[in-house]
């Protein structure tokens, strides 16, 4: 798929973007935006489940979400490391894509994986604005902004997305992990025992913040220009 797209999304595994905004991909892919899910490796080393099941079940989710391309990277599962290979990947993606906005990881999380997925997105998202950063290929360079999302835990927001209307969708979205929220054989993880609803709740939580049912936050790395008046007028 070439772009330019409004959203590209980033997760160490398949799941990780549906645990932290598969509501607001949900509400924004229903307003029309495009956007596409970059799972960056296959989770072979995952506990329950096959790379094969995960595969099913990421289709699945991302056709509840209304994404209709959903890429993986193919980079070994434990071996997100941040090499230059690894850089020019999701730099080539970005370049390709054109996204508006990447999402990433946040970094504070309890699972290794996902902070070294946000240190490569973050990575390739500043050299994909350096005209000469790249081997071969020569793409354009392509400048996008970059905001982060919670997978595990639950973290002060700068600024929180209303996903009230769409809950159904991120707990449908969420359900069809089978293999890796409640496996019929399998052992037992941080996300056998009550994820989902741990995830939902966190998410009104949130939202209870803002005097809404349900909402998702986001970590930036820099302030945000508000373009309205804050009173309203």
């Amino acid at each position: 798929m070439t772009g330019p797209v409004d959203i590209l999304a980033i997760g160490a595994h398949a799941d990780d973007v549906e645990i932290g905004m598969g509501g607001t991909i949900a509400k924004w892919s229903k307003k029309g935006k495009k956007i596409v899910i970059c799972d960056l490796t296959e989770a072979e080393l995952s506990s329950n489940g096959t790379v094969a099941l995960r595969k099913e079940e990421a289709g699945k989710a991302a056709d509840i979400l209304g994404v209709k391309n959903r890429i993986n990277l193919a980079i070994p599962d434990r071996g997100i490391t941040g090499t230059s290979e690894q850089i020019q990947a999701v730099v080539e993606l970005i370049r390709a894509l054109q996204p508006k906005i990447v999402f990433a990881p946040y970094s504070v999380d309890r699972h290794p994986d996902h902070g070294h997925a946000s240190s490569l997105v973050k990575e390739a998202v500043f050299s994909s604005g350096i005209h000469r950063f790249g081997s071969g290929k020569q793409t354009a360079a392509h400048k996008a902004e970059l905001f982060y999302y919670m997978i595990n835990g639950i973290h002060n927001p700068h600024f929180v997305i209303d996903t009230s209307e769409v809950i159904d969708d991120k707990v449908a979205c969420l359900t069809a992990y089978q293999s890796q929220f409640n496996p019929q054989a399998g052992v037992s993880t941080p996300l056998t025992n009550g994820y989902i609803e741990t995830v939902i709740s966190r998410d009104r939580v949130i939202g209870k913040e803002v005097n809404c049912t349900f909402a998702e936050g986001f970590i930036t790395d820099k302030p945000l220009l508000i373009e309205h008046d804050l009173l309203g007028e």
